[in-house]
């Protein structure tokens, strides 16, 4: 036999004889975050990529090392897509993207049963404020302040089905910037893509309400499948 062809024999029998790399299961979105906030429970709310206006809502419980997906569902985004939250303006109509807390929820209608996060109903007089102007900027006031504008701010009960049920996100909250954004929140799906919010339709809503757990620390990542807003870098 030509050594030429001996060796190509050897290789081939080589490559037959080869074990194959198992492939196994992806892991878990979470796992892939650079951050998740430190507790034991995470929303992600994902969009394929920064023009989107729908993606989907996953929540996920960590238990013994291990996330596992509690529940999903369709998501809506801004309808100008979604924007690196540290670079967002305000009336974009985009959706911040970044790793945030989750300080309390509120509604119109009555907190869905197993609520057990700080749960605000919506009364009258009960109004978020977004006049960049005013001290209340980024703020739940009731009633609404003489130094926030009502045409600035948002009478929550002028929502009723967007804001049955809502769960504030943290974005621009700790330490407000004006101009940036205010009242960026979880909430039912109004008729079509949102001024900068996340939306759900209202069951979801409802189910994640009553699995939050404040004692587990519950975040929200908002991002992209991939590029400069991609999910996995916060």
């Amino acid at each position: 036999m030509r050594p030429g062809v001996a060796a190509v024999l050897a290789s081939a029998s080589l490559l037959l004889l080869a074990p194959s790399t198992p492939s196994g299961p992806a892991p878990p979105l979470p796992a892939l975050l650079a951050d998740t906030g430190g507790g034991s429970q995470l929303i992600t709310a994902q969009a394929p990529d920064d023009r989107a206006t729908s993606g989907t809502l996953t929540w996920w419980n960590l238990r013994d090392g291990t996330w596992t997906k509690a529940g999903s569902a369709p998501a809506r985004f801004g309808a100008r897509g979604l924007v690196e939250g540290g670079s967002r303006r305000q009336g974009t109509n985009t959706t911040p993207t970044g790793l945030y807390d989750l300080p309390y929820a509120f509604g119109v209608d009555a907190a869905p049963t197993g609520t057990r996060v700080t749960y605000r109903p919506v009364r009258q007089n009960s109004w978020w404020c977004q006049d960049n102007a005013s001290r209340s900027y980024n703020r739940w006031t009731e009633p609404r302040p003489a130094d926030c504008r009502a045409g600035e701010s948002e009478h929550l009960i002028s929502y009723p089905k967007q804001y049955a049920h809502a769960y504030v996100i943290a974005f621009n909250y700790a330490k407000p910037v004006r101009e940036r954004g205010a009242g960026i929140f979880l909430h039912v799906n109004g008729r079509a893509a949102t001024a900068g919010c996340v939306s759900v339709p209202a069951e979801a809503m409802r189910a994640v309400l009553a699995w939050a757990d404040p004692g587990r620390r519950p975040h929200i990542a908002i991002g992209t499948a991939g590029g400069r807003t991609a999910i996995v870098r916060y």
